[in-house]
């Protein structure tokens, strides 16, 4: 019967339980209890009460070690019996014994290899047998051995309970390859529930390359443990990535028995790690970037200055044709630096009165001559075209971006549309999240390809996110357009079905009744000086020497310094005749914010121009921490330096 209650007892009290009432069964007790030994504290703990008395709450529910009988017994750690309780000197309530009629009593320690692990104890109202204790002894061995048992399943439960809540992937593999346990995030990793992967094969179960399975085993039977990064299949056919760890169960005589592994899903933790590294990447090529376009800045400002006084030196066509191939070769190689600077390090582009339909025009001229044959290009530009204050690099960049994902999306050939209008958006149209009341000029880039899945439209502005393959596309491209498109206090829209094509229409806040400026060659008005001193500040000869010469070509008288030393031991030798001061913001032993302080406090009028292809308006602000700072972007052409030194002179003298 104790045997039966030890396999029907699903835990350690219900198996006490059945015991007692075992004992009074087949020993004719009144009662029979079941202590257990809690060693913390010395203290036996009532588990189990079977007969007249079945609560386990009351006053015996804990006894200390060596009070009461039965404490007295397992202080004593041998067996007791007697047929005379009202005499027994041991009984403390005899009051009791005689209410109850109670005659004999029987306990028996419980013992595990020589250790105490409780006391089982019986009254009874008959006398007991001679055998009592013989019989009781051999039900309280098979007690004792049942409460290690489930105590021993207990924790096992606990353990398994704690493998099940586990956020890693556990299972075991047999010698032959094959799953013998698997916990429950396992099968929320992997797909499989814990019966579909019994008996499974773990190579081919989960391993993409079955060799890197053959190394980790051969590592763990080699030196008893393995740990790698490696990538797994799921049920869904989804490619993971996890950290493993693998450990060598060996049986009692030493044998391999098992493997442990122990599996934790890193692959979010991966793509954070490959955004980290295409991050630091970026910086990289921001640092790289800088240092190039300082050198480049410096090389093409001397040229982009030249070319307004060679034009008034040579009048002939073919001179005039040379020099305006010059010239826009040389902006546009100023243009792709302040691109990369742009896209790498975030400086902002110089905002300038713009016609669209000229970038749409431009675009169109180069995607006509390197997009292929089997793709239409067309455009759509009004001649009535509100102009808009923006950056033509980044804008172009932002047109360019959208026409190659057009393309991407058709490999079989189709048709790009690139059109813009005018429009006005009311009060009660305009969207606050995204739109405010105004004039827009509204740009749509429409293509006829494949279409954006519905699942992935929310995430195709995210950093990084990518549909291309490995190596043919970095997901920056949508990110940087909204990035731009917002910086330029627009928003963007876009419209897609699948197999039918998409569009993305944008919408930059127009300038109304302005006029823009062209790209058709007309004549422009250069302010020239009157006699003005200005001093001129560039570590680089070049730019010095073509600065001072286009200065004094348009009538200004022109002092150079070299650094900002020199500068401002000049500006105070002549500091009542200098009207004004250009200088560049990088330059070796005290650089352009160092100067700007210095003429400050010397003068606090002062009239300062700081130039630079690396800084912006709001960075020299920072350095300098003075807000009447004029700024002009490196490499700069003559028209934008006169107006600059024209705005500066006439501003301040107005004040």
């Amino acid at each position: 019967d104790v045997a039966f209650a030890l396999t029907a007892g699903d835990t350690l009290r219900n198996f006490l339980q059945r015991s007692a009432a075992v004992v009074v069964k087949h020993l004719d007790g009144a009662f029979a209890r079941v202590w257990t030994l809690n060693t913390e504290n010395d203290t036996l703990e009532l588990q189990a009460s079977a007969g007249c008395y079945v609560h386990i709450d009351g006053h015996h529910s804990r006894i200390p070690v060596g009070t009461m009988k039965v404490g007295l017994l397992a202080k004593a750690g041998v067996p007791q019996a007697t047929n005379n309780l009202e005499t027994d000197p041991t009984v403390i309530d005899r009051e009791w014994v005689k209410m109850e009629r109670m005659v004999a009593f029987a306990g028996y320690p419980l013992f595990v290899e020589g250790k105490l692990i409780g006391v089982m104890a019986m009254f009874s109202r008959n006398v007991l047998p001679d055998d009592a204790l013989e019989l009781l002894g051999g039900v309280a061995d098979a007690i004792a051995q049942g409460v290690m048992r489930k105590r021993a399943e207990e924790k096992i439960a606990e353990q398994a309970a704690l493998l099940d809540n586990s956020q890693s992937a556990i299972l075991v593999i047999d010698t032959r390859n094959r799953c013998t346990y698997w916990n429950k995030y396992a099968e929320q990793l992997y797909g499989w529930t814990a019966a579909e992967a019994s008996g499974q094969r773990a190579d081919q179960l989960l391993f993409v390359d079955a060799s890197y399975f053959e190394e980790a085993r051969a590592g763990t039977l080699d030196h008893g443990a393995w740990r790698d990064e490696c990538c797994q299949s799921t049920s869904g056919e989804r490619t993971i990535t996890v950290e493993s760890q693998w450990t060598l169960i060996r049986d009692e005589e030493g044998r391999p028995k098992s493997i442990l592994i122990v599996n934790s899903d890193i692959s979010e933790k991966k793509k954070i790690e490959a955004q980290f590294l295409r991050t630091q990447r970026m910086e990289s090529i921001g640092t790289l970037a800088g240092g190039i376009a300082h050198d480049l800045n410096n090389v093409l400002a001397p040229i982009m200055m030249s070319v307004e006084i060679l034009k008034e030196k040579f009048k002939d066509d073919q001179s005039r044709r040379m020099l305006g191939i010059l010239e826009s070769s040389a902006k546009r190689g100023a243009d792709m630096v302040k691109q990369v600077l742009t896209f790498a390090r975030g400086v902002d582009g110089e905002r300038v009165l713009l016609q669209t339909r000229h970038l749409i025009k431009d675009l169109a001229k180069i995607a006509s001559e390197t997009f292929p044959k089997n793709i239409q290009f067309q455009t759509q530009t009004p001649e009535s075209l509100w102009p808009i204050m923006g950056d033509a690099t980044q804008l172009h960049q932002v047109l360019l971006n959208l026409a190659v994902n057009a393309r991407d999306a058709m490999p079989n050939g189709g048709a790009i549309t690139i059109s813009a209008e005018n429009t006005i958006i009311e009060a009660n149209q305009a969207n606050p999240a995204a739109a405010k009341p105004g004039f827009y000029v509204v740009i749509k880039v429409t293509d006829t390809g494949t279409g954006i899945p519905r699942e992935i439209l929310d995430k195709i502005f995210e950093p990084f996110f990518t549909t291309k393959e490995m190596g043919k596309g970095t997901g920056l491209g949508l990110s940087t357009v909204l990035g731009i498109v917002k910086s330029h206090g627009g928003f963007l829209q876009v419209q897609t079905e699948p197999n039918k094509g998409t569009q993305f229409i944008l919408y930059f806040p127009a300038t109304e009744n302005a006029q823009a400026q062209t790209a058709d060659g007309e004549a422009r008005l250069l302010p020239p000086g009157h006699g003005e001193l200005i001093l001129a500040v560039d570590d680089e000869a070049a730019v010095l020497s073509m600065t001072k010469e286009t200065l004094e070509a348009f009538g200004y008288r022109v002092l150079t310094a070299r650094d900002g030393t020199e500068a401002v031991a000049t500006y105070s030798a002549h500091r009542h005749e200098i009207k004004g001061v250009l200088t560049d913001m990088l330059m070796p032993h005290m650089d352009g914010p160092a100067t700007i302080r210095v003429l400050k406090k010397l003068d606090p009028g002062v009239r300062i121009i700081a130039a630079s292809g690396l800084m912006d308006s709001e960075r020299v602000k920072d350095a300098t921490g003075l807000d009447n700072i004029a700024f002009l972007m490196k490499p700069y052409t003559t028209e934008r330096l006169l107006h600059a030194i024209h705005k500066v002179l006439n501003e301040t003298a107005a004040a």
